[in-house]
């Protein structure tokens, strides 16, 4: 185990809420400042830390795929553009629930507890409860806090945040944060598939072909990822680039310099279109700072793809929203439109329109040619509008067709009049 996994694994162990300083990590596992500096700003990277203003860093739970709806209350500062006026050393927990005190003391006390946070104005009464049931307090209105409820804050390490705006506003923003999460928590990302560090295989720039050679009689790879002397990724190495070389020569030399990367936060599409279109077999995930946090494979990639559908639905995004309405027989494709997809003048949306085709051509061509789509460019010509509760037909023309791509026409009729003319270009994916 390398000293930066050292240290790693040793922030991994401290209790929720400890506070990491590069100083006491060198002094107590022997490094450099240098090596515990780089080390802590991974773990940041990771998010199993966090820097929180005027209290230094701290070790935080990392967000899954399972938590992911819970915001910090540091998120709910920065989303309802508020400040924090006591229990500043809080900001990390999360919040899974908010309540709004516009109510007796006694009722408001029902609902309160820990990871939650109370939406209240100028009430001293209620604030006062609220900690003392372990509950966070946002104040709205821009009102004052009197000392004795700062310090109870500062006490307990519960945030009491301030905000000008009034209590519909932000419980109104707050909600609208909580739903955003909810659809990402749907997205699939590389954090979700990528090998991690731990179980890569790499190489150095300065290792030779023989190590080459080595490693991958060893794990039985012929891909590698290559890092420099400050553990940051340089490059790639494969099969191809060592054939008829000597033992001797450096993979520096040899390597694949300034390798497409991603990031974990990266979504399996983009890492889908960037392998197929660079005909990439393996892409390495890196951190801020440019250290390996592990690599994706183009069979994981598809894999994750192919049952990206089968995922539950937590959230809604608009093509859920439309899907709902949509009606696939055969080649007859329909779908009726509704207030909830109209713009404010009360025409379907532009938005909708997209998502309509979208869904149709990933429709098309999965019952014709058995493959997942990836759409390369998107021409729409719009013209009629369109009223709500109308009912449109959704006809596909395929213009042209390869093994890898696919262009196609779409027509959008109401009552057997065009309203909408579509061409695009897609690329196919294994199903």
């Amino acid at each position: 185990m390398t000293k930066h996994e050292q240290i790693i694994a040793h922030i991994e162990s401290l209790k929720i809420g400890s506070k990491i300083s590069v100083r006491q990590i060198a002094k107590d596992l022997k490094v450099s400042d240098g090596t515990a500096y780089r080390a802590i700003k991974d773990a940041e990277n990771r998010g199993i830390v966090s820097t929180i203003e005027r209290v230094g860093t701290v070790r935080i739970e990392k967000k899954t795929r399972e938590t992911i709806d819970n915001l910090t209350f540091a998120e709910i500062v920065k989303i309802i553009d508020g400040h924090v006026v006591g229990g500043r050393s809080g900001l990390h927990k999360s919040l899974v629930k908010f309540a709004i005190g516009a109510m007796e003391v006694e009722d408001a006390a029902k609902y309160l507890g820990a990871n939650t946070l109370l939406i209240v104005g100028n009430r001293s009464d209620i604030q006062q409860i609220a900690l003392e049931k372990d509950t966070a307090v946002l104040i709205t209105g821009g009102f004052e806090v009197e000392e004795s409820i700062r310090q109870l804050a500062d006490a307990k390490g519960l945030p009491i945040i301030s905000s000008a705006y009034d209590t519909f506003t932000v419980a109104n923003m707050i909600n609208r944060a909580i739903y955003d999460q909810l659809i990402k928590k749907e997205v699939l990302t590389v954090a979700e598939i990528l090998i991690s560090a731990d179980e890569t295989s790499t190489l150095f720039d300065s290792d030779t072909v023989r190590d080459w050679k080595e490693l991958s009689m060893s794990s039985g790879h012929t891909r590698f990822p290559v890092i420099d002397d400050q553990e940051k990724v340089c490059g790639i190495i494969t099969h191809k680039d060592i054939i008829d070389q000597d033992n001797s020569i450096k993979i520096k030399k040899l390597m694949t310099k300034n390798p497409i990367t991603v990031s974990e936060s990266s979504t399996i599409a983009a890492c889908a279109h960037i392998m197929i279109w660079e005909g990439i077999e393996m892409l390495p995930v890196i951190s801020r700072h440019h250290m390996l946090a592990g690599i994706v494979t183009r069979e994981d990639v598809l894999l994750a793809m192919q049952s990206a559908d089968r995922q539950p639905q937590m959230g809604h995004t608009i093509n859920d929203q439309v899907l709902k309405y949509m009606r696939f027989e055969g080649n007859d494709i329909t779908v009726r439109m509704t207030p909830q997809m109209s713009s404010n003048l009360g025409t379907v949306s532009k938005s909708v329109f997209v998502a309509i085709i979208e869904e149709a051509t990933k429709y098309a061509m999965k019952r014709e040619r058995k493959r997942e789509i990836l759409i390369e460019s998107l021409n729409i010509y719009f013209l009629k509008t369109v009223p709500i509760d109308s009912e449109l037909s959704i006809s596909l023309l395929q213009l042209d067709s390869g093994r890898k791509f696919a262009k196609l026409e779409v027509d959008i009729c109401s009552k057997q009049v065009t309203v909408a003319k579509a061409m695009l270009m897609c690329q196919l994916i294994e199903a």
